[in-house]
């Protein structure tokens, strides 16, 4: 039996960005159920048609991009469970993408990326995956952690919960290795780390690798120089 059609929205202000994402997931397979022109279009169209991921652009008019993100992936009437938000930006070391992230969103995209990577990152993050560009985003964590504003991310959160290995394992993925590196450096197979990552998630009640690295650094567990406790 196939698998159901990925379901996207498209949220931008700009007409000929969302008609030229839309052509671009059409030709590959993906239904773009919506298009919207702000936040609060965005909010209401994925409440109408429960869409796996959105492709959400942080300034556009009346309600923005991180608002939107933030009642689409909370508790409350708009939320929808399940529902990936792609951020799209035009600068990648941007606090309003922080904010973003910080919201839980799962990763962001420049506008100008290449169809193969757009179509690429809509298709892993509804798997569940991240899309965590490792440079970029350290890049940006360590630009705008522990600046004005307090932590957002897991901030009751309590690692003492967490063993030593999956402490170790989060310092590690927050300076963006990704599981099979993980698993090189720590001499474990790839399942035993995906199973580790999995219980930090869990544990600090996070949905994805991105907001596991925005807790590392807001908690102060790594900071911009490197892991604490490693010298």
């Amino acid at each position: 039996m196939n698998a159901p059609a990925l379901r996207a929205v498209i949220a931008d202000d700009q007409a000929l960005v969302r008609t030229g994402f839309g052509m671009i997931l059409a030709a590959d397979g993906i239904e773009v159920t919506a298009e919207a022109a702000d936040g609060a279009e965005a909010v209401d169209a994925v409440r109408r048609t429960r869409p796996d991921v959105v492709l959400m652009d942080i300034r556009m008019p009346r309600m923005d991009g991180i608002e939107a993100t933030r009642r689409i992936l909370g508790s409350g009437p708009d939320g929808s469970e399940g529902t990936r938000v792609i951020i799209l930006t035009t600068y990648d070391l941007d606090h309003y993408v922080y904010a973003a992230l910080t919201t839980g969103a799962s990763g962001f995209l420049l506008k100008d990326v290449t169809p193969e990577h757009l179509v690429a990152a809509v298709r892993l993050v509804r798997s569940g995956d991240a899309l965590l560009a490792p440079t970029i985003t350290r890049r940006l964590i360590e630009r705008f952690a522990h600046r004005q504003e307090p932590p957002r991310v897991g901030a009751h959160a309590d690692l003492s919960g967490l063993t030593p290995r999956e402490l170790e394992v989060l310092r590690l993925l927050a300076t963006g290795l990704s599981n099979a590196e993980l698993a090189d450096r720590l001499f474990l197979s790839p399942t035993t780390v995906k199973t580790h990552v999995g219980r930090i998630l869990s544990k600090l009640d996070l949905r994805d690798r991105v907001q596991a690295v925005v807790l590392a650094y807001e908690s102060g567990l790594i900071s911009p120089q490197g892991p604490l406790g490693t010298g």
